[in-house]
């Protein structure tokens, strides 16, 4: 399996890097997946060019490729005006214009830094709209990491529990051979229930449409 991992940091060193690669390196403890990571920094000029001109770079085509090529993702950007950053958005702005479905049905691990812990929402107000509407399968926990969490409590576990469903979720879907159409979503209600340690009949109370406005209609 391939583990690729965007991180959007901007330092040499950098906050979103180091979690970005404790997530990465804890997914692998637990799924047998090879890590490729994807430096935004160094593509911002291909980037920005690729909205002016309509075409990818060399090294920004790559990066597509490696994420649509990806069995997860492991997304990690710092936190500007209590968002995503600019770089981060354009990054898959740009991707989904080149590759309208290259997040679909892709299981995706969500992770931010920032100066405090008030932004910690981000995770929840942010990202994880941003790659449901992208399509991608994202698991039930997010990691946070505020300036103070640095070897303080709780770190750890997050990101040990959040890296625990990615694999969990990645292997399942792997084992499902990524099946399209009938039985789909099946099969990935099932590895996400499994990702969150719950009952399928758990995961996320999910009643298909068609079923609920059926239950609408007035009988006769």
């Amino acid at each position: 399996m391939k583990l690729v991992v965007v991180s959007a940091g901007l330092s040499v060193p950098s906050s979103t890097r180091l979690l970005a690669d404790r997530l990465a390196a804890a997914t692998a403890d637990r799924a047998p997946a090879e890590a490729e990571v994807v430096e935004l920094r160094d593509l911002a000029v291909e980037i920005a060019h690729t909205f002016t001109n309509g075409f990818p770079g060399r090294k920004l085509s790559a990066a597509f490729d490696a994420v649509a090529a990806a069995d997860g993702l492991i997304v990690v950007t710092p936190v500007f005006s209590a968002s995503y950053s600019g770089l981060f958005k354009s990054f898959f702005d740009a991707l989904s214009v080149t590759e309208e479905d290259a997040l679909a049905g892709k299981p995706v691990l969500i992770g931010a830094t920032g100066g405090t812990a008030r932004h910690s929402l981000v995770l929840e107000h942010a990202l994880r709209p941003l790659f449901a509407y992208l399509k991608a399968v994202v698991v039930p926990t997010g990691v946070y990491a505020a300036s103070e969490d640095w070897g303080a409590e709780g770190l750890d576990g997050r990101i040990e529990r959040a890296a625990g469903q990615l694999a969990a979720l990645m292997t399942g879907l792997s084992t499902a051979g990524r099946p399209a159409g009938e039985g789909a979503q099946e099969a990935v209600t099932a590895a996400v229930a499994a990702a969150a340690g719950r009952p399928v009949a758990e995961a996320d109370g999910i009643v298909p449409f068609a079923e609920r406005l059926a239950a609408l209609r007035p009988a006769g």
